[in-house]
């Protein structure tokens, strides 16, 4: 009952406090830990460079969070406190979801504030945008994170939480909270090297193939559930599944689109980053309410999942 409790405390922790302090959030660490082996290993002009910092980085991660579990272990509501405070740091569903929010309040007082809010949000330049094309860039953020920033996670939690339940062994607990983290690493890995300039090619290449690779299976269920959860809100689900099927591999990202896409049918609106892709049809002119409508549709799509795993993992609890 620990691995369900521990996830359902972790959640609340998250929605109701959001991000842990800068200082002390592992990510944080984890992001410090990265551009440390980066500015070694980067003098190394191929590729071998991106495995070392892979490693370097995933060595460290892991021995921090053992001296954590070390130093917890000796009482179980202690270690239980800090597990989940820790696997909250792997997912930021308070942030995705109040970032959108932030961003339309913005909008209802000037586009020159929301232009500068969503800056942070998205990499393209938002000097010159337009109502629309803000109102699709925060929609655009906010559902191509839903799979990173909580669904990717909390499966590999939920799949390594059966695993333990079938093959319990010592330190369990410590490899169930690494798995999450690992994850995490690697995204923000990609976040931080994977992009495809003459600087960083050669030492995020690793790492942005395996994000990918690690992303691939739950963004396509991340999509499935933004589907489910429009047909509940009487949203147009049909059309979440069609506009899936037809446009969901039309952003560079092999995984990204399965979720904007979804969202961008459900609303009946056009999802446009120029240059790079159109999600959707308008069959409706996009505006800032639709920044609301996603919102819920994310959220629904979120609480769905988590019920998923609570009952997927609590039924082989039982069957165990």
């Amino acid at each position: 009952m620990f691995i369900i409790f521990a996830l359902v405390f972790s959640l609340a922790i998250d929605v109701i406090f959001g991000e842990l302090p800068t200082r002390i959030h592992p990510v944080v660490i984890i992001g410090s830990v990265i551009t440390f082996f980066k500015n070694m290993f980067i003098k190394i002009k191929n590729r071998l460079s991106g495995l070392l910092l892979v490693v370097f980085t995933g060595l460290v991660m892991s021995l921090i969070l053992y001296v954590l579990y070390a130093v917890f272990s000796f009482n179980m509501i202690l270690l239980f406190i800090v597990f989940a405070v820790l696997l909250s740091s792997t997912y930021s569903v308070n942030m995705l979801l109040k970032t959108a929010v932030d961003v339309k309040k913005d909008l209802d007082e000037s586009i020159e504030k929301a232009r500068k809010s969503v800056s942070y949000l998205v990499s393209r330049s938002t000097d010159e945008l337009t109502e629309n094309f803000i109102v699709s860039a925060v929609i655009e953020s906010m559902t191509e994170n839903i799979t990173d920033s909580y669904v990717a996670p909390i499966f590999y939690y939920a799949i390594f939480a059966v695993l333990i339940l079938k093959y319990p062994f010592n330190g369990q607990l410590y490899f169930l909270l690494l798995i999450p983290m690992i994850y995490r690493m690697f995204n923000t890995l990609d976040a931080m090297v994977g992009y495809q300039t003459d600087e960083l090619k050669d030492i995020g290449f690793l790492s942005a193939k395996i994000d990918d690779i690690l992303n691939y299976v739950p963004s396509r269920i991340a999509g499935v559930y933004v589907v489910i959860s429009a047909y509940l809100l009487k949203l147009d689900g049909k059309n979440s599944y069609k506009i899936m099927r037809r446009d969901a591999r039309n952003c560079p990202s092999p995984n990204s689109g399965f979720t904007m896409a979804t969202t961008a049918g459900a609303l009946n609106i056009q999802l446009i980053k120029k240059d790079t892709y159109i999600l959707g049809d308008p069959n409706k002119q996009i505006d800032k309410d639709d920044i609301t409508s996603a919102v819920n549709l994310s959220k629904m799509t979120i609480i769905l999942f988590t019920l998923t795993i609570l009952l997927l993992i609590t039924l082989f609890y039982v069957i165990l």
